[in-house]
């Protein structure tokens, strides 16, 4: 069969050369979960896209002011407020909050502005009892309400002025800390669809921070985020991964307006390679060498003969995981221990399903519509019946840091992803048609994302 030709599966789903990853599924040596199986693809459309929706200033500030305040935004997670007092300052979106651990254990997010003159609150994370503003000491309690005016007497004419702080929404999901900036509109649990049942299975409460680093992308953020949305681009980015990748056997799957699924399959090789193909003893070589996500660095595995690479790598990764979490993993399939199950909730959050240490992205406009604060952090469990350690700080990479020198293998991978959106938000700007054209099945989580943004911007 040609690269370019599609086959349609039992189900007559559209799906590119070789196996699909339903296939490999119902060839797992454990039952995968049924959501996992659902087909929930569905046909968009084929219209091409704007450039100006990357590089326009006035479709950018669309997003600040319709978008941006009326979506759940992850702004930090339960590891990094242990304890009360503790603080997270989440800015995104030309705003800027003070995420706070309440006495009770829940959580609150204000407004970081001090409602005298109008300075930040805070600059940083941290742990406090009170929240003094550094210009003229006004003050407020942790819950956000008033303590002190200092020189009260000169501001009699505020007494019935409110002077709490103002209040964003918060939800929580899975460790997750959650705000909205305006009320109303779907819950948080509305919001997340089918995503909380989903890794229901997989326990993210139950996982700590333990890598985090960011770094300013010169790149518009979803540019950015659409970099993760498909497996397209493996053959051109990261052939070096082709070997136990199966890039074109992907699963694409939407659920609500708000989050989908791309899968991956790894153990197995690249249908671009037809032609050239690897034994099972070199794809799982390859394999040990480019997924330092999964594998400890200089792991060897040998293949026996009669068995697959995914296989074998199922049933090492089975065992290495539950003695990681402290949990019986024998249930566990070999696609949720391997493969990469990529969840986005829109808009800028990219979480990783199953039981190895997970990724978790997140982007955000930083400041303008060139510029991206994008963030990756391993979420790796935590043995069951031990207590959650703090998470590790973020590390702010400088423009010329790679991202490897801070993420190892994983890393590299980013490095090269990084390697082309410069190029992406320089290129769109100078196009002379001004047309994004989008594959149906590949890219279908790109035009999804951007059917659900359009909802925003058209009310």
């Amino acid at each position: 069969m040609a690269e370019n030709d599609r086959q349609l599966d039992e189900k007559g789903m559209a799906h590119g050369p070789g196996v699909s990853w339903d296939e490999l599924a119902a060839a797992d040596s454990r039952q995968v979960p049924a959501f996992l199986l659902e087909d929930t693809y569905r046909e968009l459309g084929s219209a091409p896209l704007s450039t100006d929706r990357y590089t326009s200033p006035e479709f950018f500030q669309r997003e600040m002011d319709k978008m941006w305040p009326h979506v759940w935004q992850f702004a930090a997670r339960d590891e990094e407020l242990r304890n009360s007092g503790d603080v997270v300052v989440y800015e995104n979106a030309g705003r800027s909050y003070l995420v706070t651990r309440q006495p009770d254990g829940s959580v609150k997010a204000f407004h970081n502005v001090c409602l005298h003159r109008g300075r930040k609150l805070r600059t940083a994370n941290g742990s406090v009892g009170e929240f003094k503003c550094s210009y003229h000491a006004w003050t407020w309690n942790t819950d956000g309400s008033l303590k002190n005016i200092p020189s009260r007497w000169d501001f009699k004419h505020l007494d019935e002025q409110p002077l709490g702080l103002p209040e964003a929404e918060v939800g929580r999901w899975g460790g997750f800390i959650f705000i909205r900036e305006e009320p109303g509109g779907p819950s948080l649990e509305e919001f997340l669809g089918p995503l909380p049942a989903h890794f229901e299975r997989w326990k993210p409460e139950q996982r700590v921070t333990t890598a985090w680093a960011a770094k300013v992308v010169p790149a518009n953020w979803k540019a950015c985020a659409e970099a993760f949305m498909e497996a397209f681009h493996v053959i051109a980015t990261h052939p070096q991964i082709m070997p136990f990748t199966g890039d074109a056997n992907s699963k694409y799957n939407l659920y609500n307006d708000n989050v989908n699924l791309a899968i991956t399959p790894f153990g197995v090789t690249s249908p671009h390679l037809a032609g050239n193909e690897l034994d099972q003893q070199e794809v799982m070589d390859a394999f040990l060498k480019y997924n330092g996500r999964v594998v400890p660095k200089d792991t060897t595995i040998t293949v026996p003969d009669g068995l697959s690479a995914r296989k074998v790598m199922g049933d090492f990764n089975r065992k290495r995981f539950a003695e990681m979490a402290g949990v019986d993993l024998d249930h566990a399939s070999d696609a949720e221990v391997q493969d990469a199950l990529t969840y986005n909730v829109f808009p800028n959050m990219s979480p990783w399903g199953g039981f190895s240490p997970s990724v978790l992205y997140r982007w955000r406009p930083w400041p303008d519509q060139d510029h991206t604060l994008m963030e990756v952090r391993i979420l790796t469990p935590v043995p069951v019946g031990q207590p959650m350690p703090a998470a590790v700080s973020m590390q702010m990479l400088d423009a010329d840091a790679p991202w490897a020198s801070a993420l190892g293998v994983l890393g590299g991978i980013v490095d090269q992803d990084m390697g082309n959106l410069p190029h992406v938000q320089t290129g769109m700007k100078v196009s002379k048609n001004k047309q994004l054209h989008l594959g149906n099945y590949q890219e279908v989580r790109i035009r999804h994302f951007h059917q659900t943004l359009d909802k925003y911007l058209a009310d």
